[in-house]
């Protein structure tokens, strides 16, 4: 089903793809795959998924996540699937995210683009 964790990964998809990764002409699709490579490698892309889910958790972001499904579950009562649930929840999880929380997440990638750009170039 739909929990607040697949809203947390989906948060981090977002503002992953968000960092800004302006590197003259190289592809930035490459660099985003080896990015993600990177991140996974490392362990990296695991801290910043379990940093997300703390501080979603703390600002409470997370109990209005269930609070939104349990609402729409019962609106839409019969014909309730997860792609439906998926469409019409995603936008207000991601914008109801807290600026502070963005902005960590944000400052954390690129703190980790800075320290390993040499290995995005190279690849």
């Amino acid at each position: 089903g739909i929990n607040a964790e697949y809203w947390e990964f989906q948060t981090f998809q977002h503002y992953f793809k968000r960092i800004n990764l302006s590197m003259g002409d190289v592809n930035e699709k490459h660099i985003r795959s080896v990015l993600n490579q990177q991140l996974i490698a490392s362990g990296e892309k695991e801290k910043l998924l379990d940093l997300l889910k703390v501080k979603l958790i703390e600002c409470g972001w997370r109990n209005e996540m269930k609070q939104h499904c349990r609402e729409a579950l019962r609106r839409n009562k019969a014909k309730a699937n997860v792609e439906e649930l998926i469409e019409e929840l995603t936008p207000k999880a991601r914008a109801s995210v807290p600026d502070e929380v963005k902005k960590e997440l944000l400052r954390r990638l690129r703190t980790f683009v800075d320290n390993n750009s040499d290995r995005f170039l190279s690849d």
